[in-house]
């Protein structure tokens, strides 16, 4: 699989958030096929690289021998990040950049099922472990289906879906999933977006826990930064930018602490983060070039000197 095919989107503007020194220590939290790294490690940054996919840490093991020891490729989840650094006295970092949700290369191989374009087995983990989305449409009831999809692909029929899903059981293919949702949802072939993206992104979302690893990472970013350090992230859905503007938003001092059930239930602390210029999205020349850069937004910040937020603030 040539890196070529898969340049990350923004990838000039990321490298040129970061503001990265030679001889920095920078995190790559989500590594797919290397193109932040390698930019990174061409700027003469030492790089920590993460990715919970098996196949991109085993693809990623050439770049690992051809960077001459500046390049550690870990196999984690965004949660445990942290601890990976620390096992290896890596803390704290000049920064950390994050390509959220589903690589390119996932969606492209139909076998890890998670697209409708291609017939595949039902499975979407990125991890390879774990339940499959096969397992979550023929296991879990009605309700829960119609919530999941309600909440994470923001379908507004969403429990005429999962009573559909529910009486077509059992499902195992994608393709199968697919013409549930498009036989529920009245879907015609030249209708301009396919109804199933939703289905299938609030499938893959709760399979993969992914917006609480985000939430994880970010709360914990604080932790991992040194003051100055920066923080650069690129998400491709609302859910997933609605975390990072919220996250950023507090912690530059911009909302009121406390917690999502009581956001004012104690003092702001001192602002941990500063944003640094406006959301970034693609030019149409890039979106040319690659149209999933069509969705993408990059926020980028830089960490102050204050303490970390306490436990459970913003949280």
């Amino acid at each position: 699989m040539s890196a070529a095919a898969h340049i990350p989107v923004l990838l000039d503007e990321v490298i040129d958030a970061l503001a990265i020194e030679p001889g920095e220590c920078h995190v790559d939290a989500t590594f797919g096929a290397g193109g932040y790294s390698r930019a990174m490690l061409a700027r003469g940054a030492r790089v920590f690289a993460f990715d919970r996919d098996p196949d991109a840490i085993a693809n990623g093991q050439a770049l690992v021998d051809a960077s001459g020891g500046a390049l550690t490729l870990v196999h984690a989840l965004f949660s445990t990040i942290p601890a990976e650094l620390a096992q290896r006295d890596a803390l704290p970092v000049d920064g950390l950049v994050m390509d959220v949700g589903v690589s390119s290369m996932q969606l492209d191989q139909a076998d890890r099922g998670f697209s409708f374009q291609s017939d595949g087995p039902l499975d979407m983990r990125m991890s390879s472990d774990g339940m499959t989305a096969a397992d979550f449409v023929n296991e879990a009831d009605e309700g829960a289906i119609a919530d999941v999809l309600s909440r994470y692909g923001e379908e507004p029929r969403a429990r005429r879906v999962a009573r559909a899903i529910v009486a077509a059981r059992p499902i195992l293919r994608t393709a199968e999933l697919a013409n549930v949702v498009r036989r529920a949802l009245g879907y015609r072939p030249h209708d301009k977006k396919d109804p199933s993206t939703r289905t299938f992104q609030a499938i893959r979302i709760e399979i993969n826990k992914e917006l609480t690893e985000i939430e994880d990472i970010l709360n914990k970013s604080e932790s991992m930064l040194r003051p100055g350090a920066r923080l650069a992230v690129v998400s491709f859905h609302s859910l997933e930018d609605r975390l990072v503007k919220r996250f950023l938003r507090q912690r530059s001092g911009a909302l009121p602490g406390g917690s999502r059930h009581l956001p004012q239930a104690r003092p702001v602390a001192a602002p941990s983060f500063e944003t640094i210029g406006r959301a970034v999205r693609a030019s149409e020349e890039e979106v040319a070039r690659n149209p999933r850069a069509r969705s993408a937004t990059l926020r980028v910040a830089r960490r102050t000197a204050a303490a970390a937020w306490p436990e459970g603030d913003g949280r």
